[in-house]
């Protein structure tokens, strides 16, 4: 009942703010606001609830919709998906209150973004694959009015590419999940039906790839990421911080859900050749930050880079690393949420993201500044915050697995300090251009969303077994699934 309630809350507000009066422009984000802010209460009340000793899937709900085709309307959580819903729910919450200023067509924003996240919580609870690639359609598709709408720059060009990428990303998801249906002669969408059926090992080397590439277009995998560095640098703050945030981790949860859960051998087969990708994500993601001149580039290409460590734990196959990943898939949501939140804060009061054209900012905008310090601190690894903890998992799961991947993984830390302090220093600090002389810092709207990202980075960070043992009880079963191989 309780992930029926969060998944109906941020659609119920949208179709409310459809439907309210034109003129009436400040209450769809008031609406908005209760709405996720309902949604935030209910997952921190689930994730109260949930028993670690327990494990498994929790909170279950499950409802025949069409019994003739096997598809039922399946909502669950394990550790892994409950932490995804709040990660979820924190960066829409946070979202909303970045987008504070958002009155140009705001019904109509309000609204599309409340719809994507449906599906972003959606796809974070099915049991059932149906259910799942539509919820999925559900969290992509929106995305493109709202960056060719509200975006900026190249909006009308970086829209349609991301669509088209994702779309043919989903079309290889669908592509293994018809296969993973039709396989065997009982027919049924549902997942625990699906990891009954007894895969042939030729089947799983076939259909893993096909998943993961599908899912791993999403997560941004080298080489089929150049949609997200465009849809970042023209999406809406809000959405940016969706995008990179919350719809990234989408591919890296259903390369775990669905292509390791379901065809483990296939994942054995394929891991070590498709680690070697990731190193090209995380050193070349880093790399192409440094040379950017565009603040939302430099952001967007750290994003490629750091969802490269997510991969990269991911295809280790081992508990640590596992365990690092979907950390960090938590970590680096909350963490970009803060950068885009920051970028767009920065833009609206100086009208330009031109990194050359900025400096000395911390002398008008100290609160920014400080927020942007923690997130760079974040990002390139500072023990005591949230990324520290993540990267340590996943490189030492790595080293006890590929230490060769794992020393050359690791030198992307060194070019993810090069840009960090190299953009800290060239916006905030030094002389400050005179036309700057009378901006203003974050206001008070802005400043509750940026110390909520903050206080979640520095808390996890402080604390991670608030994090890992939730993940971990989702993590075990899998590792044992997968130590059974022969």
């Amino acid at each position: 009942m309780l992930l029926s309630l969060i998944l109906a809350t941020p659609l119920l507000a949208s179709l409310i703010i459809i439907f309210l009066p034109r003129e009436k422009t400040t209450w769809p984000r008031w609406v908005g606001l209760a709405g996720t802010l309902l949604a935030l209460a209910l997952t921190i009340r689930v994730f109260w609830m949930f028993s670690i000793p327990a494990a498994g899937y929790q909170f279950a709900v499950e409802k025949p919709l069409l019994p003739a085709l096997g598809i039922q309307y399946a909502l669950a959580v394990d550790g892994m998906g409950l932490t995804m819903v709040l990660l979820t729910a924190i960066i829409i919450f946070t979202g909303m209150l970045a987008s504070w200023d958002a009155l140009e067509r705001s019904q109509e924003f309000f609204a599309l973004l409340l719809i994507l996240v449906t599906g972003v919580f959606g796809v974070f609870m099915a049991r059932d694959l149906f259910l799942f690639f539509l919820f999925y359609e559900l969290a992509v598709l929106p995305m493109y009015l709202l960056i060719g709408i509200w975006g900026t720059g190249k909006k009308e060009y970086s829209a349609m590419k991301l669509t088209l990428y994702l779309l043919v990303g989903s079309a290889l998801m669908l592509v293994g999940i018809l296969g993973l249906y039709f396989s065997g002669q009982d027919h049924s969408f549902h997942l625990d039906a699906i990891r009954q059926k007894a895969y042939t090992r030729e089947f799983q080397i076939i259909f893993f790839p096909v998943l993961f590439l599908g899912f791993g277009t999403l997560a941004g995998f080298w080489p089929f990421h150049t949609w997200s560095p465009d849809g970042h640098a023209s999406a809406p703050t809000a959405v940016s911080m969706l995008h990179a945030g919350v719809l990234m981790k989408l591919g890296a949860f259903g390369i775990i859900r669905v292509g390791l859960e379901v065809l483990p051998a296939g994942a054995q087969a394929w891991a070590p050749y498709l680690g070697l990708f990731t190193l090209v994500n995380i050193v070349y993601g880093a790399l192409v930050a440094t040379a950017q001149t565009d603040l939302k580039y430099v952001v967007a290409y750290s994003s490629v880079s750091h969802m490269g460590i997510v991969l990269l734990g991911i295809c280790m196959l081992q508990p640590v690393a596992l365990n690092g990943a979907v950390l960090q898939m938590f970590s680096h949501g909350i963490m970009t949420g803060l950068f885009f939140a920051l970028v767009g804060m920065v833009y609206n009061r100086t009208h330009t993201r031109n990194i050359p054209d900025l400096g000395g900012l911390a002398k008008r905008m100290p609160y920014l500044a400080f927020a942007f310090t923690v997130g760079g601190l974040v990002s390139l690894g500072l023990p005591g915050f949230s990324g520290f903890v993540a990267e340590l998992l996943v490189f030492i799961g790595a080293f006890a697995t590929k230490p060769v991947l794992a020393a050359i993984a690791v030198t992307g830390i060194l070019f993810t300090a090069i840009y960090v302090l190299r953009v800290i220093q060239k916006i905030f600090f030094g002389p400050m251009h005179p036309h700057f002389a009378m901006l203003t810092d974050a206001n008070a709207v802005e400043k509750v969303c940026l110390a909520v990202l903050m206080l979640v980075l520095l808390g996890v960070g402080v604390y991670p077994a608030i994090l890992l043992d939730v993940i971990d009880a989702s993590i075990q079963p899998l590792h044992a699934v997968l130590e059974a191989l022969p």
